[in-house]
């Protein structure tokens, strides 16, 4: 039996994910990446460099998987929304990630800082491109919208304590509603003011 290099990374790179969203950078374990994966430490280093290296680049690879199913034209902006917010809902890998990478990177940089960075510029030059008046504006739109969405999954039992929904389910729905109605909303507004 030969030894599949591509297939212990990737064993070991979705062991990396569940233990990060589970544990955070502090709390993931390499010896429980490592069982999980069915793979040993020395794979981990060798593939990946490190802990730290490997929880950048998780959380990298999260991002640009959404950034690449979901494009935010203010033309068709509330379908895009929903979009996202269905994607959120069904991977809530990244919420958590990106939670932990906030508490425990505290204000610097993050692992792959420039290339992440290049793909929120994207978009935002994606938003240019359809018709918004200036980069600022774009930016601010691109950051509010992605907060209106993951806001919802950032605290669910926020979400629970404001909607008083038994449902958890119904109250996702709900809020995929508002959440597209709001967008809805902004792209009318947006609009208005780049045929001005």
């Amino acid at each position: 039996m030969t030894y599949d290099a591509e297939a212990t990374r990737q064993r070991i790179f979705d062991a990396a994910t569940a233990e990060f969203a589970r544990h955070g950078l502090a709390g993931a374990r390499i010896d429980r990446i490592a069982t999980a994966a069915k793979a040993n430490k020395q794979a981990i280093y060798l593939y990946f460099g490190g802990k730290e290296k490997l929880f950048g680049l998780v959380v990298r690879a999260k991002v640009d998987e959404i950034c690449h199913v979901v494009s935010l034209d203010p033309r068709s902006l509330p379908e895009a929304v929903g979009q996202l917010f269905d994607w959120y809902h069904e991977h809530p890998d990244l919420i958590r990630l990106l939670l932990w990478e906030a508490l425990e990177v505290n204000g610097g940089q993050v692992e792959g800082e420039q290339e992440r960075g290049d793909s929120y510029r994207d978009h935002v030059n994606g938003l240019m491109a359809a018709g918004m008046p200036d980069k600022e504006e774009a930016q601010d739109w691109l950051f509010t919208i992605l907060g209106l969405v993951a806001w919802n999954f950032s605290v669910p039992q926020v979400r629970r304590l404001i909607l008083d929904e038994p449902d958890p389910e119904r109250a996702v729905a709900r809020r995929r509603a508002v959440v597209m109605d709001l967008a809805r909303i902004l792209a009318e507004q947006a609009a208005t003011r780049m045929n001005d």
